[in-house]
């Protein structure tokens, strides 16, 4: 049996705007993506029998749904592989934070599985495969940061300075649907550019929705601004703060509720995944 063992990072938004609504009922969006060296773990052991099963997953979320499952099951039918896998999830990454946990793993499914049953995909082909199961997925294929638009498919990559991050996790899972229908969500925001985010025009349109439907989320982020500056990442509930270093952060945490959940990381612009991929060898027909 074939095993590998794969990350699956963690993602921040440095910021995140609505610029618009499709037709079909789609938000428009405007973010930055950069990956941090924090994450869960995908193990992958393939099958000769051709069945698909996670042996050990996210708790509360059925096999069924579970974007793994989803991600080996697609990639199964796309090529017509004979193959089938064993799927193992060490979770790490809240879920419901706005990390891309899920999205994360799904893409470490399809990049893990395309490589351990030689289904010679490009990377454009499973970023395509990868928008079938979620927005955020395509980002996690490619792997490097990016700044998006569109529903969050159209990626442009970038390179940013490394830098350190403080996380916090209050205990809270958001829904994104349910903030999508707060009427309160600014959706008009004017389009903007690199050169502008680093002016400081950037800011998270779901933060002021999510401080209003969870007080917990406000709490914490008035709790870790007094360090630095925090924000929301993605749709919540997680929040994030840059520092000077790790041991800043550590530091930080060492004041940290214990209620809540929090971690230290680097961004890194290339993907932890991307960076595992490139160790492995050739595998032939």
């Amino acid at each position: 049996m074939q095993t590998l063992i794969l990350p699956a990072p963690a993602k921040l938004n440095l910021f995140l705007h609505i610029t618009g609504r499709r037709a079909d009922g789609y938000h428009l969006l405007q973010t930055l993506f950069v990956f941090l060296d924090f994450g869960d773990e995908i193990t992958l052991s393939v099958r000769d029998d051709g069945v698909i099963q996670r042996s050990v997953g996210a708790v509360g979320v059925p096999e069924a749904a579970d974007l793994t499952v989803r991600a080996a099951r697609l990639l199964q039918q796309v090529t017509g592989c004979s193959l089938g896998a064993d799927i193992q999830v060490l979770k790490r990454i809240p879920m419901g934070g706005g990390l891309g946990g899920g999205s994360s793993d799904a893409a470490t499914v399809l990049l893990g599985l395309n490589y351990l049953w030689r289904c010679g995909l490009s990377t454009d082909e499973l970023a395509v495969l990868g928008l079938r199961l979620g927005a955020d997925v395509p980002v996690f294929v490619r792997g490097h940061a990016a700044w998006a638009e569109g529903v969050g498919e159209q990626l442009t990559p970038v390179s940013l300075p490394d830098a350190w991050y403080v996380v916090i996790h209050p205990g809270v899972h958001v829904p994104t649907a349910e903030l999508f229908s707060d009427s309160g969500l600014t959706r008009d925001c004017p389009p903007i550019t690199l050169a502008t985010f680093h002016a400081g025009l950037g800011r998270n349109v779901f933060q002021p929705v999510v401080e209003k439907r969870y007080p917990e989320v406000a709490t914490a982020l008035r709790w870790l601004s007094r360090y630095s500056n925090a924000v929301l990442t993605g749709s919540g509930s997680c929040l994030f703060a840059s520092v000077e270093s790790k041991q800043d952060g550590e530091i930080i945490l060492q004041n940290l509720p214990d209620q809540w959940f929090g971690f230290v990381a680097s961004s890194v612009n290339t993907s932890p995944l991307q960076q595992k991929l490139l160790t492995l060898p050739a595998l032939h027909n």
